[in-house]
């Protein structure tokens, strides 16, 4: 996973990187709130973990911005020396998924990141997805929409999963380089582009069928749910003058 990691004490932060990476996670590391939530706000991470005591701000006010600005339910931890039962509790209620008391247990730590990984992707191992119209099999790589089976590439059907597996969520160029290529993160290509634009015609993602792609201006792209527009039936009420 791409992890985003909020502590302002430099070693502790290059330990917690250290046993993430051992897992093979990649973790960037934050030294104030503010770097911090630029960094998550404009690109695009699986998981936060925060601090409480940082310099410029609390990880509780970190926490409450991300909810408030991140339209999708992003894992949190709290990794903190505070450990009272006052503090967890008002860390959970501001929306953390998780507590842990430093120092950080390699063991302990990797195991709740992994826990939240899979209850944020409930539909992980289902064969059968579906999202309004659109009914995804992972087993026969299949979409069909409104039952009728679309026409696409492997690569087509890779990127739609990821899609709507991540609906709401901001997908840079990188992380879908990353996920849906398994390319290098700085590698500066226009492949993404490309295939949005055929996927928005090949999947009818439009207001009828309930999903749009939005692209996000120079950061990526976001599936997003939309309401079909409304059908106004005729008016009847009216009859003709005998």
């Amino acid at each position: 996973m791409r992890i985003a990691l909020l502590e302002d004490e430099h070693e502790q932060a290059q330990n917690i990187q250290a046993i993430l990476a051992d897992r093979g996670h990649h973790c960037d590391s934050f030294p104030t709130g503010q770097t911090f939530l630029s960094a998550v706000l404009h690109r695009s991470y699986d998981l936060l973990i925060l601090d409480w005591q940082i310099p410029d701000m609390t990880g509780i006010d970190v926490l409450l911005s991300v909810r408030a600005h991140l339209n999708w339910p992003i894992p949190v931890v709290f990794l903190t020396q505070r450990d009272s039962e006052s503090d967890i509790v008002q860390a959970l209620d501001a929306g953390a998924d998780d507590y842990l008391a430093k120092p950080a247990r390699a063991a302990e730590l990797v195991a709740r990141i992994n826990a939240l990984a899979r209850r944020s992707n409930p539909d992980a191992d289902k064969e059968v997805l579906t999202y309004g119209p659109f009914e995804i099999n992972t087993q026969q790589r299949t979409i069909r929409l409104h039952g009728e089976e679309l026409t696409l590439t492997d690569k087509d059907f890779d990127l739609t999963l990821f899609l709507f597996q991540n609906q709401g969520r901001l997908l840079t160029r990188e992380l879908l380089l990353e996920r849906v290529w398994g390319l290098a993160r700085d590698i500066n290509t226009r492949t993404v582009d490309t295939h949005m634009s055929r996927l928005r015609r090949r999947l009818g993602l439009n207001p009828e069928n309930g999903f749009r792609i939005k692209t996000i201006y120079q950061r990526g792209y976001r599936l997003e749910a939309i309401q079909a527009p409304q059908k106004h039936p005729a008016d009847h009420s009216r009859t003709a003058d005998a």
